[in-house]
């Protein structure tokens, strides 16, 4: 895979699977006023209970994949991940998933966001994926769709975000290959069924690089990858992650442009394993917590 940094190229345009939404406007064509939510009402389950995305939000999310590159995904996999976003915008107000409420910028920055690494899991042939502190299922669900996926795990240590996501999964079709588990990292690298088992691990605005590929790169194999979304410019934080990325058992340290629309500065760190990560990985939180008190550098020594 090439090495990038900065502004980079547009990519060639990939192959299959997709989504939309938008800002619910006047002029929307088929836009209608959604009705209050009784609070003490269920939440819905089901996509066919939910209004559809505003004209608006469906068109910026179909303009945002063609300038992604991945116009062509398949209409199931555009239902799939319209209908991911549909059911967060539904629980939101009652579960509080996501701070973003205005579909088009939830579009933008969760959506469009998320699926900015199919061209790199695709390069790596990655047909299975972790998604660490996934919320609402970013970037993980809409991944496992557009790849797609045999198998995904999508974790956080918050239950009512798994459960709506556990909703989320069958409510778009993917039970048979995707999974909600509340959970914490540690415990994962604990497990012999995780640690080290996946060639792909993400993470979307989960912490600092030092702390995140001390809880990721334990879940990943060797030869695989840890993928994290950040924003730049990444100088520091790079450098200061260098040494925990090396005793952790990385490699080759990657830095790609996302090329989301309105999301300029937008970057993925692609952090390769080479060497399996010392038992003694992951330190407990407290741990970790204090050496960030003290601000000594994350050497892992």
């Amino acid at each position: 895979m090439r090495r990038t940094s900065g502004a980079g190229t547009r990519r060639p345009p990939g192959e299959a699977n997709g989504v939309g939404s938008g800002r619910h406007g006047e002029g929307d064509r088929g836009a209608t006023e959604r009705p209050a939510r009784d609070p003490r009402a269920p939440l819905p389950t089901r996509l066919t209970d939910l209004p559809p995305l505003p004209t608006a939000a469906a068109d910026a999310f179909r303009a945002g994949l063609a300038a992604m590159g991945i116009a062509d995904l398949a209409p199931a996999s555009l239902d799939a991940l319209e209908g991911h976003l549909r059911l967060l915008l539904a629980w939101t107000p009652a579960v509080n998933l996501t701070s973003i409420r205005d579909p088009e910028t939830a579009v933008r920055d969760h959506l469009l966001d998320s699926l900015a690494a199919v061209f790199t899991l695709r390069s790596r042939g990655a047909d299975a994926l972790l998604d660490l502190g996934t919320g609402g299922g970013f970037p993980g669900l809409p991944l496992a769709i557009a790849l797609p996926a045999r198998r995904a795990v999508l974790v956080d240590s918050i239950a009512k975000k798994t459960a709506f996501v556990a909703v989320a999964i069958e409510a778009v079709g993917l039970g048979g290959r995707a999974s909600a588990l509340t959970a914490r990292a540690e415990s994962l690298a604990a497990d012999d069924e995780h640690r080290e088992r996946w060639p792909t691990v993400v993470a979307r605005a989960v912490a600092d690089l030092a702390e995140l590929a001390e809880i990721g790169l334990p879940l990943v194999r060797v030869g695989g990858c840890l993928v994290a979304w950040k924003r730049a410019p990444l100088g520091a934080e790079l450098a200061a992650a260098a040494p925990a990325i090396d005793a952790l058992g990385g490699g080759a340290v990657e830095v790609e442009p996302a090329h989301v629309p309105g999301r300029e500065a937008g970057r993925l760190v692609i952090i390769t394993k080479t060497r399996p990560t010392p038992a003694r990985f992951p330190r407990a939180p407290a741990e970790r917590a204090r050496e960030r008190r003290r601000g000594a550098p994350t050497a892992l020594s």
